[in-house]
């Protein structure tokens, strides 16, 4: 028989054995104890409660406020990098602009010195309100010399453009 085995069984016989002398609680004893709660013990625990009711609410206040913090700083970081962004977004749409205007520019100046058949001619291939606003941008002679050089019909359409560019009725559909 090994070593845990005897103890095993002689702590077994001795519990018998102080049972039997009356050594023993009874075994209706903790259920009275469970059954009978003292009027002290209620009011220890009333007590207890409305002690740490105000450290509690104070805590659950402060876990509150740096949670509202947290959110408000991540809401910040945020803010900053949308502004950031938004600069980048301007500066790039800046620079588009300028572009676009200088290219523009570039272009009525290519139609001003070139001559006003081969000026005709690179006209009458593009689209009608894009030649129709690169002549309003010329100088009158100069588009007019322009249009003189295009057939009738051609001309005529892109006059017809260029006069209802004017016409505040109009000016909306036809760009």
């Amino acid at each position: 028989m090994s070593l845990i085995q005897r103890i095993t069984l002689v702590s077994a016989i001795a519990g018998v054995g102080f049972a039997t002398l009356g050594f023993a609680a009874p075994a209706n004893a903790a259920d009275d104890a469970a059954k009978a709660p003292s009027a002290t013990t209620a009011t220890e625990v009333e007590r207890y409660c409305s002690n740490i009711a105000e450290p509690a609410r104070e805590e659950r206040y402060r876990r509150q406020k740096k949670a509202l913090d947290d959110l408000r700083a991540a809401i910040d970081t945020r803010m900053t990098a949308l502004e950031k962004r938004k600069g980048e977004y301007e500066d790039w749409l800046k620079r588009r602009d300028d572009f676009v205007k200088s290219a523009r520019q570039r272009l009525v100046d290519i139609y001003t010195n070139m001559d006003a058949d081969a000026a005709a001619d690179q006209l009458s291939l593009i689209d009608p309100s894009v030649a129709a606003a690169i002549l309003m941008k010329l100088k009158s002679d100069r588009a007019g010399a322009i249009l003189n050089e295009m057939k009738a019909e051609k001309a005529a359409r892109l006059a017809a453009i260029i006069a209802s560019a004017g016409d505040p009725k109009t000016s909306g559909s036809a760009s």
